[in-house]
């Protein structure tokens, strides 16, 4: 099972590391999560230079993919080459977008007649792509999953896990990384917001 983190120039480093830490917290055979960017290295909007595990055309293969956000989204969406390295099909993977990431899904075609969640900065440019905007953290229909605001990173994280390893692995593994003293709140909160669309 792998799952791909597309993460571009300028990424914000709460959405693809939040979802990368959660991801990796299943321990499973076969299990892999990778970030995958088109440049060998990408630097963050706040500097912080990563390399990436694998390509675009990997994950375009993975079983699930993932995509972050960051500053530069617009740019990634304006650049036809790019943008058609980028072959997803909704009906072979699960496909999550965060933030910025939904706008890239909008432009794909992905996200046709779904309402979708994103940051209120993005929100106006998804709605300008001819997606309806919900004010939530989250939504998925089908195979097609969005969130809005950074730290709802943690619910696209336990909707990947719940889908392809079980609710118990996702909950498990929200609980691993919660705050000590607030673990059954945050394990409650994650799974009320992804239960709908399991």
């Amino acid at each position: 099972m792998h799952i791909a983190i597309l993460t571009f120039e300028g990424f914000n480093e709460l959405d693809s590391l939040i979802a990368l830490g959660i991801l990796n917290r299943v321990r499973k055979p076969g299990w892999r999560v990778s970030i995958a960017s088109p440049a060998d290295n990408v630097r963050s909007m706040n500097g912080v230079v990563m390399e990436a595990q694998v390509s675009l055309q990997d994950a375009c293969d993975a079983d699930a993919v993932l995509v972050g956000s960051g500053i530069r989204t617009r740019e990634v969406v304006a650049d036809a080459t790019l943008m058609s390295q980028l072959r997803f099909d909704p009906t072979r993977q699960l496909l999550g977008a965060q933030c910025s990431g939904t706008l890239i899904l909008a432009k794909l075609g992905l996200l046709h007649d779904v309402p979708a969640c994103t940051d209120l900065t993005t929100r106006p440019w998804v709605e300008e792509a001819g997606v309806a905007v919900l004010n939530q953290p989250f939504v998925a229909r089908g195979n097609v999953a969005t969130a809005g605001g950074c730290l709802s990173s943690q619910y696209m994280a336990a909707w990947f896990i719940a889908r392809l390893a079980g609710i118990e692995a996702a909950s498990s593994a929200i609980h691993y990384v919660a705050p000590v003293g607030e673990k059954e709140t945050y394990v409650t909160r994650a799974m009320e917001n992804i239960a709908p669309f399991l």
